[in-house]
């Protein structure tokens, strides 16, 4: 045996004992280094029919440890948040959030104030946020309007980075990413809500980690659906000030068996 090839196999050997070789799937993605939970609603909910956040909470703390994604404080805090959209079903449709930036201000106005340029008097606002959706788990179809809060903002645009895990992206126009039809997916594969009346979504496109995809069409309609492995997913936008829901009775919160406990956005 050759110096390399007895060098080639020391490296195996050694990546099988430290990380057990988490390499990519035949296209589904970076793989986790230790199985990803998947809760159904049993463990998610109280008895008396409210969400169970701290139990929610935890299985993405797994996810993130599966993943080696760090955990840092700030995550350990009520900035990190999960909506279940008060529909009861958060193992299929829900999610967790953290706002890393959600800023506005007025050019010239901000830090020592020293700006003097020619958007001095201008507005701008900038989003950072990550999304976490556990195996399977999908977001609500919503769109985010232009003005919604009257704060001046235009129309949210997106692009989402896929960091772990795959993504499966709906929405309502076909762009130039090789978005397909819904509907030649099989029926067993087609996402909650379609052909319902108030769904909007027409096409899908899917993505691995590494991969980036864009929201293109202002004001349009679009959600997104976590792989079998979950999914960890850094979203770059402008100003994040409004979210509307195609689904009739969706809301921004949590199921309470008292209230809504509406999230900020």
């Amino acid at each position: 045996m050759t110096k390399f090839a007895i060098y080639s196999l020391l490296c195996v050997s050694v990546c099988s004992l430290i990380v057990g070789c988490a390499a990519p799937d035949n296209n589904t993605g970076a793989q986790p280094f230790a199985a990803v939970p998947k809760l159904d609603n049993a463990a998610l909910y109280k008895a008396d029919g409210s969400f169970d956040q701290d139990v929610a909470k935890a299985a993405y703390y797994d996810m993130m440890k599966a993943y080696h994604y760090p955990i840092p404080a700030f995550l350990r805090s009520d900035q990190f948040w999960t909506a279940d959209f008060k529909q009861g079903d958060f193992a299929k449709l829900g999610m967790a959030g953290v706002f890393w930036k959600n800023v506005e201000g007025t050019y010239g106005q901000v830090g020592a104030k020293a700006y003097k340029g020619e958007f001095k008097d201008t507005q701008y606002g900038y989003l950072g946020h990550e999304i976490f959706l556990l195996p399977g788990q999908m977001l609500p179809e919503h769109n985010h309007y232009g003005n919604g809060s009257k704060k001046g903002f235009g129309p949210k645009m997106e692009t989402w980075h896929i960091r772990h895990g795959s993504i499966e992206f709906f929405g309502e126009h076909k762009g130039p990413e090789g978005e397909t039809l819904i509907s030649d997916m099989p029926k067993c594969e087609q996402p909650w809500g379609y052909g319902e009346k108030w769904f909007k979504s027409k096409y899908v496109t899917k993505r691995f980690a590494g991969a980036i995809y864009s929201l293109n069409d202002p004001e349009s309609y679009h959600f997104m659906r976590a792989g079998k492995n979950g999914a960890i997913v850094a979203e770059y936008a402008t100003y994040h000030n409004d979210v509307k829901f195609s689904h009739p009775t969706m809301e921004f919160g949590n199921s309470d068996a008292a209230k809504i406990t509406k999230l900020k956005q």
